[in-house]
């Protein structure tokens, strides 16, 4: 019997790849009467692994206050499929609009290694909420 060596990362990959978030109201692009409001959100993506990682596709799911959910899957983010090299960060800026006053997001990325390893990066939970809206 004979140990095989490979060059493949190992699978805590996902657990390299750090996603933050930060969320805020669009006052003036929301319109509450009409049960719009608007939230803008700046997503860093930070690659702490000893290889390069690309980001394939998305999915979020966004839901309101009244437990409506969206969900948003495709390609890239905001156009793009970055690849963020090791020990290097990426950030983008988008945006989610519902109809309440306050909401929560989260996801995961598709992405792929350098060396071709796929693997899942989980954005956990987040609040989009108006100012003043929790306590």
């Amino acid at each position: 019997m004979t140990d095989k060596i490979t060059d493949t990362p190992c699978s805590d990959i996902a657990e390299q790849v750090k996603i933050s978030v930060e969320a805020k109201f669009e006052a003036s692009q929301s319109d509450t009467d009409a049960k719009r409001f608007v939230f803008s959100y700046t997503v860093t993506i930070e690659n702490t692994a000893e290889i390069g990682v690309q980001l394939l596709s998305r999915r979020w799911v966004v839901t309101d206050g009244n437990e409506k959910q969206q969900q948003i899957e495709g390609d890239g983010v905001i156009g793009v499929q970055p690849v963020i090299k090791s020990h290097s960060s990426y950030q983008y800026s988008s945006g989610a609009v519902i109809e309440t006053n306050i909401g929560s997001m989260f996801g995961h990325y598709n992405m792929i290694t350098d060396q071709g390893e796929n693997f899942e990066a989980k954005i956990s939970a987040f609040t989009l909420a108006i100012p003043n809206a929790l306590h």
